[in-house]
C-alpha cells in the first residue's frame, strides 16, 4: 500500500473502526437513529445513538462506502461520545476531517455525510421528544 493517499489516521480508523455496529440494529439499545446516503458516490451512513439527559453515552454506525467515509463516521463517533446535543451537533465537517489528519479533497464530502448521519439521529431524537 504504498500508494495510499490520506494520513495514518484515517488508515487506523480504516482498519480499526470505533464503535462500529456489528450485528443488526437491534442489538444496540439507541433511542436516536439517523440514515443518510449521497446517490452521487454511493456511500451510506446509519448513526444510532444512546442519549441520557441530552448527553450521547453510547454511538453505534454502519457506513457502506469507501475508506474516507468509514474513517470519517469512526472518529466523528469519538469526537461525539460524552458531548451534549447541541456540543455535538456544533462539530462541524472540516473539524471531522481534521481529526482524521486531513482528507484529499475530492474526498470530503465523506465527512459532510457523517455530520449529516448525526444530525438526523439528533433530530429523530427530539422528535420523539415532543
Amino acid at each position: 500500500m504504498n500508494d495510499w493517499i490520506y494520513s495514518d489516521k484515517v488508515k487506523q480508523h480504516f482498519l480499526e473502526p470505533k464503535n462500529w455496529l456489528m450485528g443488526e440494529e437491534n442489538q444496540f439499545d439507541f433511542n436516536a437513529r439517523g440514515l443518510v446516503g449521497n446517490v452521487v458516490c454511493g456511500d451510506q451512513m446509519l448513526m444510532l445513538l444512546k442519549i441520557e439527559d441530552d448527553v450521547i453515552v453510547d454511538v453505534r454506525w454502519k457506513t457502506y462506502g469507501c475508506a474516507s467515509a468509514i474513517a470519517s463516521t469512526s472518529v466523528l463517533s469519538e469526537i461525539v461520545k460524552g458531548k451534549t446535543l447541541d456540543e455535538a451537533l456544533a462539530v462541524s465537517p472540516e473539524e471531522i476531517a481534521e481529526n482524521l489528519g486531513g482528507l484529499p479533497k475530492h474526498k470530503f464530502h465523506c465527512s459532510v455525510l457523517g455530520d449529516q448521519a448525526l444530525t438526523k439521529a439528533i433530530e429523530d431524537y427530539r422528535g420523539d421528544q415532543k
